[in-house]
């Protein structure tokens, strides 16, 4: 059984950072081609980066160069570091395993 459980989200300011974390208890995530996407209210979920089990990745292009998508494999762990938060980056967002499994959400807000 995949669990992947997300951390790290909160309430910050614009122009502030947050970092997810997501891991597993159930899967060595470095084998695997991992994901963050984010959704809001009403919308349906859009990817915000992805990464290879070759460590290549892709971001959503309002994020690129604040977001930055990472591995810790000593960690079992993949991270979404994500600088100058801006409002329209508020919502929950989710880990994805191979884009088969999702992690519960962690929520981020970004208001003044």
């Amino acid at each position: 059984q995949v669990q992947l459980v997300e951390s790290g989200g909160g309430l910050v300011q614009p122009g502030e950072s947050l970092r997810l974390s997501c891991t597993s208890s159930g899967s060595r995530l470095s084998r695997y081609a991992m994901y963050w996407y984010r959704q809001t209210p009403g919308n349906q979920r859009e990817m915000v980066a992805s990464i290879t089990n070759r460590d290549l990745t892709t971001y959503l292009d309002s994020v690129k160069g604040r977001f930055t998508i990472s591995r810790d494999n000593a960690r079992n762990t993949v991270y979404l570091e994500m600088n100058n938060l801006k409002s329209e980056d508020t919502a929950v967002y989710f880990c994805n395993l191979g884009n088969f499994f999702w992690g519960q959400g962690t929520q981020v807000t970004v208001s003044s």
